[in-house]
């Protein structure tokens, strides 16, 4: 894992913050010159739900969380460096018990 934080070059940035469960989960949108799509955010501690409509990707860049997918009977925790992907039309609950944790979120194709 590289200790060099990721970076994008390119982007268009949306300056409005996509704010969540009154502040506790923030984030902004990026497009990339490619076309796609990401988000940059940050969880502070607590549990929440998201529904997904398009196929996530969501690596962490900072901090941990614990995720348990809809369907899934057990939960699993990721940290800095680590990844996971959500389905389309689906949803996961994440939660942070301490800290912030830094996200990147990628919709995938």
């Amino acid at each position: 894992m590289s200790s060099i934080p990721p970076s994008f070059e390119q982007v268009s940035v949306t300056a409005k913050a996509n704010v969540y469960f009154e502040g506790r989960v923030v984030s902004h949108s990026l497009r990339l010159a490619d076309g796609s799509r990401k988000s940059l955010g940050l969880i502070f501690p607590g549990k929440y739900h998201f529904g997904t409509q398009e196929a996530e990707r969501m690596e962490i860049v900072a901090g941990a969380c614990e995720v348990k997918r809809d369907g899934e009977d057990q939960s699993t925790v990721y940290s800095a460096g680590q990844a996971f992907e959500v389905a389309a039309n689906s949803g996961f609950d994440i939660s942070v018990s301490e800290g912030i944790c830094e996200y990147i979120c990628s919709w995938l194709p």
